[in-house]
């Protein structure tokens, strides 16, 4: 593994378009606020816009601007790809193949240059990165603990535990921090959403750590993103 920044969280998801980015950049600028310098790495980024010369992440741009804009796009997102599939077909579709050692390698430009680095992967943990691993493989290899986003709407409860309890059987488990509740979509009459945190709460292993109401800027609770940072203490060690 090479070298990487002490302490980090890795922001996975349910699914895609469930605003996973949306929170990333909400746990970015809390850290920014608390006086933490805060890298941020998006390995890939398929879907990507091109203005004819560049081809660029839209994601990868938030994440980018919520931290201050330290080092360069290149380093927060190596990979991009513009067809919307998943990464591994997406690079195919250029001509091109996903560098699997990049996407590893890649966090090594932020090592001396933040306090905490925030990585998301793309899609949920079982999406791949190419025809042999995937985002699991990598949070995995990171070690840092992870946030699960989980889309508040009805089929919350099912997907969030599915999520975890993945997590805890890939390898040798996967350090779950805990569910990030987000209301991806404005209100639109579904009654769960009352519900969903208090159930997640009462049925997860994992703490249900907030939850994020559509277009909010903050989280409904306060959270301690650098303690749960240092859950990997652990592992820096060994």
């Amino acid at each position: 593994m090479p070298a990487k920044p002490p302490y980090g969280l890795f922001v996975t998801g349910t699914d895609t378009e469930i605003g996973k980015t949306y929170v990333s950049t909400i746990i970015v600028k809390e850290l920014v606020k608390a006086g933490h310098r805060v890298g941020v790495y998006k390995p890939l980024a398929s879907d990507c816009v091109s203005d004819g010369r560049i081809v660029q992440s839209e994601d990868a741009i938030l994440l980018w601007e919520a931290a201050g804009q330290p080092l360069t796009l290149d380093q927060v997102c190596p990979q991009r790809f513009q067809a919307p599939l998943s990464p591994h077909l997406a690079a195919r579709a250029e001509g091109r193949e996903v560098d699997a050692d990049l996407v590893r390698s890649g966090i090594e430009a932020w090592t001396d240059h933040c306090d905490i680095v925030i990585v998301e992967g793309c899609g949920g943990l079982m999406s791949p990165v190419d025809d042999d691993t995937y985002f699991a493989d990598v949070a995995h290899d990171f070690g840092y603990p992870v946030l699960v986003v989980v889309d508040n709407r009805i089929g919350a409860i099912n997907q969030g535990l599915q999520a975890t309890i993945t997590a805890s059987c890939f390898r040798d488990g996967l350090d779950v921090a805990g569910i990030i509740l987000n209301d991806a979509q404005a209100f639109q009459g579904d009654a769960s959403r009352d519900s969903n945190f208090e159930q997640l709460e009462r049925r997860s292993v994992v703490p249900v750590l907030t939850r994020i109401h559509h277009d909010a800027d903050s989280c409904e609770t306060e959270v301690d993103w650098m303690a749960l940072a240092k859950k990997n203490a652990k592992v820096l060690v060994d």
